[in-house]
């Protein structure tokens, strides 16, 4: 990337460039979670533009800055010295200073420190500006192929390390009919793989390594997760998204989805039908026609 740099970062100038980039503002900048060539081109240039920039890991910021030609001071801001850190970035920002901050891959604040600072800079009375990036989350989603279900998802991140608490969560995964993303890294996922395992059929998207050249993504059903697993050596390095698909088994009735049937059937035990409808469709945001079917078919089967 070296050799193109000047021509990436005035392209990065022109076309990010005549946006305002307001002094004394933290600017939180997404970055790349394993190809380097996923930076946007208005992270560069606020990366070229702000004074300071704090980082999870200074040594690794300084190779990703020096593998797009730049070159900043530094601030080490991470989970064991978040708190400290945030008070003097707030100092900089009140004197006027741009500063960055940015964790080792992906967006800071999610399963990532930079929430309290965040926290910290707005209490302060002072401004945060998100710059958005590389994603494993919806870069996943993209390639699940969840099969038109209604596009909700619950982001869990990472589940306990705790074998005990990490079953329990496993079961509330297992009682919730919506898609579920988790995180895990590569010492826990076997634990994680033979908890999910419980799941039995409901289907998992597997994503290894996203972005990087030994990237890999499988879909199968969460009771073959420990055998996938096992079944190659590698499969267990790298970093790990998991989509725990929509559990279909609730969401019958022409696709709609088990919440919306629940409050439907919620109605339906106090309303007539027509008004049962209506009011569940203004309730969940669903069609009339679907709603009115599956309600015919709920009363059908009382009879």
């Amino acid at each position: 990337m070296s050799a193109s740099t000047p021509s990436l970062l005035t392209a990065a100038h022109e076309l990010a460039g005549q946006q305002h980039y307001p002094q004394g503002t933290l600017y939180m900048v997404a970055t790349p979670i394993g190809n380097l060539a996923d930076i946007s081109l208005r992270a560069l240039q606020v990366l070229a533009l702000v004074d300071t920039v704090a980082c999870e890991d200074t040594r690794h910021t300084a190779g990703l800055l020096q593998g797009y030609g730049l070159h900043k001071p530094l601030l080490a801001l991470h989970e064991h010295n978040e708190a400290e850190a945030a008070q003097t970035v707030v100092q900089r920002l009140r004197e006027g200073q741009r500063v960055a901050y940015v964790s080792d891959a992906g967006t800071p604040g999610v399963s990532d420190p930079g929430a309290r600072l965040c926290a910290a800079v707005v209490a302060a009375g002072l401004r945060a500006v998100p710059l958005p990036g590389a994603s494993s989350i919806t870069a996943l989603l993209s390639v699940a192929g969840t099969g038109g279900h209604d596009g909700r998802f619950v982001f869990t991140g990472f589940l306990s390390p705790k074998a005990t608490e990490r079953q329990r969560e496993v079961q509330a995964i297992a009682a919730d009919p919506r898609a579920c993303v988790l995180l895990e890294a590569p010492h826990r996922i076997e634990a994680l793989a033979r908890d999910l395992a419980a799941l039995g059929e409901r289907p998992v998207t597997v994503g290894r390594e996203l972005t990087k050249q030994f990237e890999e993504v499988a879909q199968l059903p969460a009771a073959e997760l420990p055998a996938w697993l096992q079944a190659s050596a590698h499969r267990t390095r790298g970093e790990f998204v998991l989509l725990v698909h929509p559990n279909r088994a609730d969401a019958a009735d022409d696709g709609i989805d088990a919440a919306t049937l629940r409050t439907l059937d919620l109605l339906l035990a106090e309303l007539p039908v027509k008004t049962a409808v209506k009011l569940c469709a203004e309730i969940t945001g669903q069609p009339r026609n679907p709603l009115y079917q599956a309600a015919l078919a709920r009363k059908a089967g009382e009879d």
